[in-house]
């Protein structure tokens, strides 16, 4: 009996979720998910599972729904008219909120080349989050990156590699800089490799101009320096930054690193990022890549800046002022396109759209990016005892529903600007 000076237990939350499971590159036709507090309890046949008896709320979703594990970013600058790189506290908080909402149920945070006081002030900024699990971690998008490839990046901050600056953004991230992109051409850049792989740091190659042996060794370079640090799995492979943007195009007598990242990934040896918005790559090129390399070697990003989830207008991404129209963003300085404005959810229906089976589309925006980050025993899938993270959407992927660590998330609204693809 308990006593009075004794709180009585809580009763354990409990949700349930019916419709057609995408996980782990299978479907389950007729579904069920059971949820336990902050724990999936079943997921499987709903045929196998007695409702009745488990109880609890039965979450509403569309007609023909689709239940998909928890979307992971990789690769994200912001939303909701937040800027990851310049935003404070409050703003990176909201703007997080709303990528939760939307189905991005785990992201990195990234910051863009800027000044290494802006660095520093982002990072920690981040790090904070990331204890709190709101985040997993922080990618820094430079700033060792070619000058030849910038992009986006503002070219007043870029710097050759700095193993003393790199060591002060590990310092102060205190165990959440997840991610680094660096060009391998660099004088510095090997260092730079072996010190961030000794500290569990993926790098990423990208805003690279080099060429294709250049890219082939820093690739392996990478993964041996990871598999020497005791990682395994997609955890102990390099990934490769938004792979075609930022990097010179592929020639036939000089492929330059994108034949190296395709040959590379498809030996399982790296995972490629593909910024599959029906921007930045072409439907043909997404379809390309799928059966060259694999789903389980690429991990779908959205590269999101401020406007996404938004409409058109005037926008920051880092210290650059950035125009989005008609749902693109260029830069206000060159025109070069600076980020993505869809969420990762849009990015998978593009994906599908361009002719990729739902579950492979599905496996590489949960699945891998998850693997990536360690995290395979938590998110990423659909099984019983992983974190309920779950996304219900109509059968166009229209978002329905959002579940994370077993709480109902409130609905967001919808863009009011159509995607291109």
């Amino acid at each position: 009996m308990t006593s009075p000076e004794t709180p009585a237990p809580e009763s354990p939350s409990r949700l349930t979720l019916r419709g057609r499971i995408v996980s782990d590159g299978t479907e389950i036709a007729d579904g069920l998910i059971a949820v336990e507090d902050d724990r999936i309890e079943y997921a499987g046949p709903a045929a196998d599972f007695d409702a009745a008896a488990f109880g609890g709320t039965e979450v509403p979703t569309p007609e023909g729904a689709l239940l998909l594990p928890g979307l992971v970013d990789l690769h994200c600058h912001g939303g909701d008219g937040v800027d990851f790189p310049s935003t404070d506290e409050a703003g990176a908080r909201r703007a997080i909120g709303f990528l939760h909402g939307r189905g991005t149920t785990m992201l990195l945070a990234s910051l863009v080349t800027a000044s290494r006081e802006e660095l520093l002030r982002g990072t920690e900024l981040f790090a904070r989050l990331d204890t709190e699990g709101l985040i997993a971690g922080v990618h820094a998008e430079g700033p060792f990156l070619a000058h030849a490839r910038c992009g986006a990046q503002n070219p007043d901050f870029l710097l050759e590699p700095d193993v003393d600056f790199a060591m002060e953004l590990i310092e102060t991230a205190d165990g959440a800089l997840a991610t680094m992109t660096y060009a391998p051409e660099l004088p510095g850049a090997s260092d730079l490799v072996d010190l961030l792989t000794a500290h569990g740091v993926t790098p990423s190659l990208g805003h690279t101009d080099c060429d294709d042996a250049t890219a082939e060794a820093s690739l392996e370079q990478a993964r041996d320096g990871l598999t020497a640090a005791g990682f395994d799995g997609a955890e102990g492979l390099p990934t490769v930054t938004h792979l075609f943007n930022g990097m010179p195009p592929m020639h036939h007598r000089s492929p330059g690193p994108v034949a190296a990242c395709l040959r590379t990934a498809a030996a399982g040896g790296a995972v490629v990022e593909l910024v599959a918005d029906g921007v930045h790559l072409a439907p043909a090129m997404v379809r390309t890549v799928f059966e060259l390399v694999g789903s389980a070697n690429i991990a779908l990003v959205t590269d999101s800046m401020a406007a996404a989830g938004l409409g058109d207008g005037h926008y920051m991404l880092g210290p650059s002022p950035v125009t989005v129209a008609g749902g693109v963003a260029t830069l206000d300085a060159t025109g070069s396109i600076a980020g993505g404005t869809a969420t990762l959810l849009e990015v998978v229906a593009r994906t599908a759209a361009a002719g990729i089976p739902l579950a492979d589309a599905v496996f590489s925006a949960t699945a891998v990016p998850a693997a990536v980050l360690g995290r395979s025993d938590e998110l990423g899938s659909l099984r019983r005892g992983l974190r309920a993270d779950i996304v219900a959407t109509d059968p166009d992927l229209g978002l329905g529903a959002v579940v994370r660590a077993g709480v109902l998330l409130p609905r967001t609204p919808s863009p009011s600007r159509p995607l291109r693809g």
